[in-house]
């Protein structure tokens, strides 16, 4: 172990510098001594912790609980109860991801500058977005409910009986390098890591923008633009699937619409837009073994600890596998015996913003129909490291509460102000009761139910079952609208703006072993334009969609090999779809010497972003100059600014359909440019970039040396992530890796007889960075691999993978 210490030892020696030499960072006073300790200092984090969980009596389990240990550190629990089960599930998670535990729940809930004194503007704006508000309106469902509640208070129970164990020497690194405590779990930390993601999920809204450009470029135009049918749509919800049910009556639109613009509105502050996923599920009838085959991978944001935990849950109710949150009972995306199951975002429309008109006289009335009504006063206390307490009073409306005033300063450029958030995942759930039940399902119609208690964030639930059935369901808790409500700034002024009801669930678009023979989502539009109802949102465009159900119809007798395959697949269907038609007229244009170089390279390229290949770099950047040229200036205005641009397939509609659109023309210039023009002006533009930003034409220009993938650690500590990886794919590929972004964790269950199963995760069970646990799974999930996942049926199973075994005895109440 001597070079892990000395990797080890070089990684801190670079925290500790950059935390030495900026100190305006407003960091608590580092505590060198405290840090450098030989007794209690960072060298307790090297790889004690890989050690294999010794034998022990926690008080607080009712029996004794057995955890097998694997190979890749994955514990399988076996308890002789509930209450024991997610107990031990609290303890080992806290074991290992303790400080990340802590953190995400601290940033959830607005408290950081508890730790990091500068971050009482973040700390304001994760509370006025209402995240705590949200948690407790879901806790008390939570705790109303027998099973929730049971798996939260023995969760509970265990990350404590961790915590309460731990000297300072036994912190984790984090701790001991931003110099604080960690303090005891509560259930509701456990719903500010649910709220969390749901905000990652669904936190996103375009109708400031859309306001914006509407004003600028008129009805007609944003009409043309931004609400045309997708190009080469195929929903998640087949064409054609029938709607046997009488749809309830859309709410009346207002007479006149309501088109004003709030102040400081631009692109909100949201969650990264590509938060998207891929699954699906084939029958029987088109697999090797005759059972169906389900497949899942979500694509999140990439980061160090994984935002997942691989785990095994057994009880007398239970034989679960998969991954869990750290932070949550209950396995997230999984299988077990009889059925498996996963996620993809929905994308539909959650959030709406509405614009206020408080009262001249008292700034805390607010208009509402012909009335002036009293706004709910939320008091929220921030705490700051070293400082005086916070106070800040929160105005809640009908609608929802007001993140900022017009007058105030808002936490970032684009965060609206003058206006309320309404967003559904303010509305008191049990989503993990939903979990809880996935988790015990035997069938379809344990997978019905079990979805009736989701609400937020909307999901593309797939399942599949050994008894031979797939299914989608786009579900969540979707207000009804009447066609447009929720694109643009609403009135909070006018009550028919409010939602007036939701869309009934099991009217909502789902499919049950269609004829087709799989089902799949790619966070596209959930159903197409004969679907009675309203649904809009932020939907991914066509490329991963339609190649997922090319590959899937054209494939027969499948295999678990071919669907890792598909996971992992590079094929570029933008590319396919526009190159060829941009080559043919640029084929005619008089190119310079390196311009022919890369022309050539595109001409050759088979479409696959493969990360040895340089074709990906030279179309990737040529298409973004090409898309800027097209709408740079059409989506700008003077008296406005930076508007919205079209979604890419408009774009590529234009290349396909019509070149000879006006908006190829530039016109800041005096001449009428073409289609022709611009692709030459962007295909110039782009041998310029590429040798600026990468030197001539060489290996550099590989598209996984070129645009690499990054795993940076959570609090963005140096040298603790992963820079560079060589990585395949882009966003709107199957294989759908980014910069910071991508497939989160990939999962292949073959159903049947005997379950079988295969899965990966960029990451590590350890939240230690000085264990050999903590990213081990990374490089194979660069290279597209897979680990055979360990399903046990009893505690005394055998398997040459299975390294060690932990026995915790229960003992007296404490």
């Amino acid at each position: 172990m001597t070079w892990i210490k000395l990797l080890f030892s070089t990684l801190v020696t670079v925290t500790l510098f950059y935390l030495l030499q900026f100190p305006q960072q407003n960091l608590a006073p580092f505590p060198v001594g405290k840090f450098m300790n030989p007794f209690s200092g960072f060298w307790h984090n090297d790889t004690g912790s890989d050690e294999i969980l010794s034998n022990r009596t926690l008080p607080g389990l009712k029996n004794s609980v057995i955890v097998q240990w694997d190979d890749r550190r994955v514990p399988h629990v076996f308890a002789q109860n509930d209450h024991d089960l997610y107990f031990t599930q609290g303890y080992l998670t806290a074991r290992d991801r303790l400080w990340q535990m802590d953190f995400i729940t601290r940033a959830a809930a607005g408290r950081i500058a508890e730790v990091v004194p500068g971050s009482v503007e973040y700390d304001r704006y994760r509370r006025r977005i209402g995240m705590v508000y949200a948690a407790e309106n879901a806790l008390k469902m939570m705790l109303a409910d027998s099973l929730s509640r049971a798996a939260l208070e023995a969760y509970t129970l265990g990350v404590n009986a961790w915590v309460d164990a731990l000297g300072g020497k036994d912190y984790p690194l984090e701790f001991k390098i931003l110099n604080y405590q960690p303090e005891p779990w509560t259930p509701l930390k456990s719903a500010l890591l649910l709220k969390y993601m749901a905000w990652e999920l669904s936190g996103f809204s375009e109708e400031l923008m859309m306001t914006r450009t509407r004003l600028a470029l008129g009805d007609s135009l944003t009409e043309a633009l931004f609400f045309r049918p997708p190009l080469r749509m195929e929903p998640v919800i087949p064409a054609g699937t029938p709607w046997p049910f009488q749809p309830l009556p859309v709410p009346k639109k207002p007479a006149a619409d309501f088109f004003q613009l709030p102040l400081n509105a631009a692109l909100p502050f949201e969650p990264d837009p590509s938060n998207g996923s891929n699954n699906w599920a084939v029958a029987g009838s088109k697999t090797h073994s005759g059972y169906p085959i389900l497949c899942s991978d979500p694509h999140l944001g990439l980061r160090l600890p994984s935002i997942w935990y691989e785990m095994q849950l057994v009880s007398p109710n239970v034989n679960t596998y998969g991954v869990t949150l750290p932070g949550t009972p209950t396995i997230i995306i999984g299988f077990n015996r009889e059925v498996a199951w996963g996620q993809t975002n929905a994308g539909t429309d959650v959030l709406d913003w509405y614009e206020v008109e408080f009262r001249e006289d008292n700034q805390w009335e607010y208009r509402y129909g012909d009335a002036w009504l009293p706004a709910q006063q939320r008091i929220e206390r921030i705490a700051v490291r070293g400082g005086a307490t916070v106070i800040d009073t929160i105005p809640i409306t009908q609608h929802g509460l007001v993140v900022y005033r017009k007058h105030e300063k808002a936490f970032k450029e684009g965060i609206p102000t003058g206006t309320a958030l309404r967003w559904a995942a303010h509305d008191p759930s049990n989503e993990l009761r939903t979990f809880l039940l996935l988790n015990r399902a035997r069938n379809y119609d344990d997978f019905v139910e079990a979805l009736s208690y989701y609400d937020c964030p909307g999901q593309n639930f797939v399942f599949a079952a050994a008894d031979g059935d797939i299914a989608m369901h786009h579900n969540g808790k979707f207000p009804l609208r009447w066609p447009r409500q929720g694109r643009f700034i609403s009135d909070g002024r006018d009550p028919a703006y409010q939602w007036q009801g939701w869309i009934p669930r099991e009217q909502l678009p789902q499919t049950h072993n269609p004829a087709r023979e799989f089902v799949a989502s790619a966070n596209q539009n959930p159903a197409a334009a004969d679907y009675p109802y309203y649904m809009a949102g932020k939907y991914a465009s066509f490329e991963r969609g339609a190649r997922i159900n090319e590959r899937l119809t054209a494939l027969s007798d499948i295999t678990p090999e071919d669907m890792m395959q598909l996971q992992n697949d590079n094929l570029n269907l933008h590319a396919r779809t526009a190159l060829p038609r941009m080559l043919a007229a640029l084929e005619k244009q008089d190119l310079s010497l390196f311009e022919s170089r890369n022309l050539q390279v595109l001409q050759e390229w088979n479409y696959m972003n493969h990360r040895d290949s340089i074709a990906p770099i030279i179309w990737d950047r040529w298409w973004d100059n090409f898309q800027r040229l097209v709408w740079e200036d059409e989506c700008y205005s003077e008296q406005y600014g930076r508007l919205l641009f079209p979604r890419r397939d408009v774009t590529v509609d234009l290349v396909l359909n019509d070149s000879a659109s006006s908006f190829f023309d530039i016109r800041s210039t005096d001449d009428r440019e073409t289609f022709s023009d611009l692709l030459l002006l962007s295909f110039q533009k782009t041998d310029q970039d590429l040798t600026q930003t990468y030197g001539t034409f060489s290996e550099d220009w590989r598209w996984g040396k070129s645009r690499g993938t990054d795993i940076p650690h959570m609090a963005k500590i140096p040298g603790l992530g992963r820079r560079g990886l060589d990585t395949s794919g882009d966003s709107m590929i199957v294989n759908a890796t980014k910069k910071r972004h991508g497939p989160s964790w990939r999962m292949v269950v073959a159903l049947g007889p005997e379950v079988k199963a295969w899965g990966i995760y960029p990451g590590g069970q350890s939240g230690n960075p000085g264990s050999k646990y903590y990213d081990d799974f990374v490089d194979s999930w660069v290279d597209g691999k897979y680990y055979e996942l360990l399903y046990l049926k009893s505690p005394g199973d055998s398997h040459p993978r299975l390294v060690g075994k932990s026995i915790l005895q229960g003992g007296a109440q404490p």
